[in-house]
């Protein structure tokens, strides 16, 4: 590509922003949690996950395959096999010295010299599991959001008593699949991207888009940033069961989000970016990733009206 045709196409990429100054929200989700559906009924199985779930206000529910252990065995390292939708697969680890395979009938282990025993962690297993299969995939059936007064309700509060869900789960889940629940905890703080643009098309209003910068920086709250970081990924992965809310957001959101929209945002990011996501996600409309980047760019004032439901 020649001098001139960089610089021809950096003119027409910076030209599409409508202000010299414009400011895209990002948000990111933090930490996790995955479990199946039925557990939220069982408060015991709950207790250690829920100093983790008490900050998680975003939920998916979605598909994801029955896994089954066959056996193990110790041949060049610990190798555990399973089954995935009917195909094999074997997750193999380094066995440390003075460590070596055991197993009592159907349980197996490891153990030490002092007869310790051990067995690799289940979260890590199944994030090698899908690395090494690319079988293990969630599938995004419905996103919601549980926040409450000051952020008091977490997914769970709103998934005991959740219509959605309870329709998923009578609809019948296919043949070799379960349904789960991943719950996310989004980052506590605000954070804003700014980008200047020579080539805009409004250049009179610098000073003031980055002094309004600023207060969306800091005045953007929680609730506001669930509620946006729920509506991105409805946008993003148009989930079968929120299809009556594809083109708007739920109405119990809209105060809130009509307060965002008049912080005249030019775009938000949503992220999921967690390396020990036991999953790659997807959708109908979104193919299986490790991370997904949910964008909307909102700088026609047509597409900010339907992204915050005015539509």
């Amino acid at each position: 590509m020649t001098d001139e045709s960089k610089e021809s196409r950096k003119k027409e990429l910076f030209s599409r922003a409508l202000y010299d100054i414009e400011h895209a929200l990002g948000m990111y989700a933090i930490s996790f949690s995955t479990i199946p559906a039925e557990v939220i009924y069982d408060k015991k199985a709950l207790e250690p996950l829920m100093s983790v779930i008490e900050s998680c206000h975003i939920y998916l529910i979605g598909y994801t395959p029955c896994i089954e252990f066959v056996d193990a065995n110790d041949d060049d390292g610990l190798n555990l096999k399973f089954i995935v939708s009917g195909n094999e697969y074997t997750v193999s680890y380094d066995l440390p010295e003075g460590i070596s395979l055991k197993h009592d009938d159907d349980l197996h282990y490891l153990e030490d010299s002092s007869g310790q025993r051990y067995w690799p962690n289940e979260n890590d297993m199944q994030v090698r599991l899908s690395a090494e299969s690319k079988a293990v995939n969630f599938q995004v059936k419905y996103i919601g959001q549980a926040y409450g007064k000051d952020g008091s309700r977490n997914a769970i509060d709103r998934l005991l008593k959740h219509e959605t869900l309870q329709k998923i789960s009578l609809k019948g889940v296919p043949e070799g699949y379960r349904l789960t629940l991943l719950m996310l905890s989004i980052q506590p703080n605000n954070q804003l991207f700014t980008a200047m643009s020579p080539f805009a098309s409004n250049k009179d209003e610098g000073a003031e888009r980055i002094r309004s910068g600023l207060d969306k920086l800091f005045n953007t709250t929680e609730q506001e940033r669930v509620a946006l970081y729920e509506a991105s990924l409805i946008k993003y992965f148009k989930p079968e069961f929120n299809i009556e809310f594809k083109n708007s957001f739920p109405s119990t959101n809209l105060k809130i989000l009509q307060d965002c929209y008049e912080k005249d945002l030019s775009a938000v990011v949503a992220e999921i970016c967690i390396d020990e996501l036991p999953f790659r996600l997807f959708s109908e409309e979104v193919e299986p990733k490790w991370n997904h980047i949910a964008k909307h760019d909102l700088h026609k004032d047509e597409d900010r009206r339907m992204f915050f439901g005015l539509s």
